[in-house]
């Protein structure tokens, strides 16, 4: 067995029990990971990241809390201790993508997704608290998609929540670092303004907000648990595009089994690109390359 001293020490003082052993975890490209091996037999992966933005692991650590209060929804990371430096959360132990684990999964999306939230942009709550119409708490604090933030503030409408908060502050700060052609801008900016004639509104969901499959870890214990939240409320196709978008194994299964759960309104996968916009524009501004053409492509066949 391993020990990385400052780790141990580190997730001891937050845990308050032994670590005995610790060891590298793979494939996070913005925090560093490890395994941790408690005494009394726990084993967890902490996180950690140098200066990381102001309440980045405290958002991260909220948002898990949120989608697990749902009764028989997604399973979600079980957060055990988190600072501003680091979060800790149970370890879940990897397994492989079965057809009937898509199936369980999308039922449960659904439920999580039902729970609802209290307004546009809301985390914390349920959609029972204020009929889903927009009246949250102004000062809701913004979240983080990767590491650049992500406004909140609570809109009335989806149409204008999805413009204000999600489309537009990506599209300018593309804009700004080069990553998408003016034109290809000029027509997202153009699509804004017709978002309420093309997706049909409906209250507020309870949404992971990152729903790629990278963050959707598929258990030895045959269940689809999520992990880095980009929480808040927001409709609940924009999930399950983004699903659609980086591709989840059994995708299919997991969407038949999401409907039968709660039917989707006619047309959701003709729409799902636009809800695509969002994380094309993000990943756009973190990595340039085309998604910033993809982006103005969608908008022009919308136009």
């Amino acid at each position: 067995m391993t020990r990385a001293p400052l780790v141990a020490r580190r997730a001891e003082a937050l845990l308050g029990r032994p670590v005995v052993s610790t060891a590298p975890v793979a494939g996070g490209d913005i925090a560093t990971a490890h395994r941790l091996r408690l005494n009394d037999g726990t084993t967890a992966l902490m996180k950690t990241l140098p200066h990381p933005p102001v309440g980045f692991f405290e958002a991260e650590a909220a948002g898990l809390d949120w989608l697990r209060e749902v009764e028989d929804g997604a399973p979600v990371a079980e957060v055990l201790a988190v600072a501003p430096d680091c979060i800790i959360v149970r370890w879940i132990e990897p397994g492989r993508a079965t057809a009937e684990a898509a199936s369980d999964f999308g039922a449960r999306l659904a439920r999580t997704h039902a729970a609802g939230a209290p307004a546009y942009g809301a985390v914390g709550g349920s959609s029972g608290e204020n009929d889903g119409a927009g009246g949250g708490d102004a000062d809701q604090p913004d979240t983080f998609i990767g590491r650049l933030p992500m406004p909140n503030r609570p809109a009335p409408t989806w149409a204008e929540f999805y413009a204000t908060r999600r489309v537009l502050p990506y599209l300018k700060l593309a804009r700004d670092r080069g990553a998408i052609l003016e034109a290809d801008a000029a027509a997202v900016e153009g699509l804004v303004g017709r978002l309420p004639d093309l997706v049909p509104e409906e209250g507020p969901a309870r949404l992971h907000g990152d729903l790629w499959n990278g963050n959707c870890l598929w258990g030895l214990d045959g269940q689809v648990h999520l992990i880095d939240p980009a929480a808040h409320g927001g409709h609940r196709e924009t999930d399950l595009a983004m699903l659609a978008l980086f591709g989840l194994p059994h995708l299919q299964r997991a969407t038949a089994a999401y409907a039968d759960v709660s039917p989707l309104v006619d047309g959701w996968e003709e729409r799902q690109p636009i809800h695509q916009l969002f994380p094309l524009l993000v990943h756009a501004c973190m990595f340039g390359g085309s998604y910033g053409a993809r982006a103005g492509a969608i908008a022009a066949r919308h136009a």
